[in-house]
């Protein structure tokens, strides 16, 4: 079954929670993931950003609905790298 090692997505999301908080509830959906949230752009009520999710199994779903339950939306899938299963014979 293929996995989904890499995401980039693009998000609008509201002033609170800050980067930071956001960010982390993100990186706490797994052990292994590694998120990095860059605010490209500041507007009265939201900010723009681009979200790099790194991990061994992304399930992006879940991923959306955590982002949804925090008041922000996604808007596209920018970036995403998959990878195979590799079975021994």
């Amino acid at each position: 079954m293929a996995k989904t090692i890499r995401l980039v997505l693009d998000v609008l999301k509201p002033h609170q929670p800050n980067a930071l908080d956001f960010a982390s509830t993100l990186a706490e959906i797994d052990t292994d993931f590694r998120v990095k949230l860059t605010v490209t752009e500041v507007d009265k009520k939201t900010e723009s950003t681009i979200i790099i999710i790194e991990g061994s199994n992304i399930n992006f779903t879940e991923i959306k609905n955590s982002i949804e339950k925090m008041g922000a939306s996604v808007h596209s899938i920018d970036e995403v790298e998959i990878v195979g299963d590799i079975q021994e014979e």
